[in-house]
């Protein structure tokens, strides 16, 4: 199979990173908005027409599935992007939710949301999370980490005290986090050690997989997968983070 998956920038290529490590795909074509990142925070209209001028670009490929990994885009363009579409598209925010009720079975937890402003502002993890009885539910618009990792900061003192700006107020640690922005999980780790390990970290790249593999028959397995990449801007930059993001010689 060949699957397209879609982003605002590199924040992607955590979904990629699962793809690869489920070997679900035989060739997988990224393409990153980086022209016109970050999507989160622009209104609703110009996300649902940048989608659709991706969704233009994967009609070059004869793609059988597209994955939509942006947060943002899943949360307002999923519909309009399926309609136009000529294959099935995947979105990341009922996987995410999906993933939180297998990690989490507890409707009583605390579940806290990070994502950027538009993903925060609809309300779309809130809303699935609702459906399935957990109430104890809190969300941050942590919109800056998605420049920070568009510049590589995996680690160091930017983003620490980008981390202690926004988790500092908190209360009490959250038992399970929701990484809305398929950037986040590149910097996973520091969330998780800023929280000492104790909260579950639910990530878009893990969601996609065990929403796919319960909803299609992957059969084959492939051990050898192609990969191509594409940018609207610096497509150079994009690769040289999927080299090193995704340990490719």
């Amino acid at each position: 199979m060949r699957v397209g998956v879609f982003d605002s920038g590199v924040g992607g290529l955590s979904v990629v990173k699962s793809l690869l490590e489920h070997k679900l795909f035989e060739e997988i074509i990224y393409f990153g908005d980086t022209a016109r990142v970050p999507y989160g925070v622009k209104d609703q209209n110009t996300i649902i027409r940048y989608s659709l001028e991706a969704l233009e670009f994967f009609k070059n490929f004869e793609i059988d599935l597209l994955i939509t990994a942006c947060n943002t885009v899943s949360a307002y363009a999923l519909d309009e992007m399926r309609e136009q579409s000529h294959c099935d598209v995947i979105g990341v925010v009922d996987p995410g939710v999906l993933a939180l009720k297998n990690a989490i079975p507890n409707i009583d937890a605390n579940i806290l949301i990070l994502g950027t402003k538009a993903t925060v502002k609809s309300g779309a993890y809130e809303k699935g999370l609702h459906e399935l009885g957990y109430n104890n539910l809190s969300a941050i618009a942590t919109s800056l980490l998605v420049p920070i990792v568009e510049e590589g900061l995996y680690e160091g003192e930017v983003l620490q005290s980008t981390l202690n700006h926004y988790f500092a107020h908190l209360e009490k640690t959250p038992d399970a986090i929701i990484l809305g922005c398929t950037h986040f999980p590149l910097v996973a780790t520091a969330i998780d050690n800023y929280f000492d390990g104790k909260s579950s970290l639910i990530h878009s790249g893990e969601a996609i997989v065990e929403y796919l593999e319960s909803h299609y028959d992957f059969t084959k397995r492939f051990e050898e997968t192609s990969l191509k990449f594409f940018a609207s801007e610096n497509p150079e930059g994009l690769r040289r983070v999927a080299k090193e993001w995704l340990n490719l010689a």
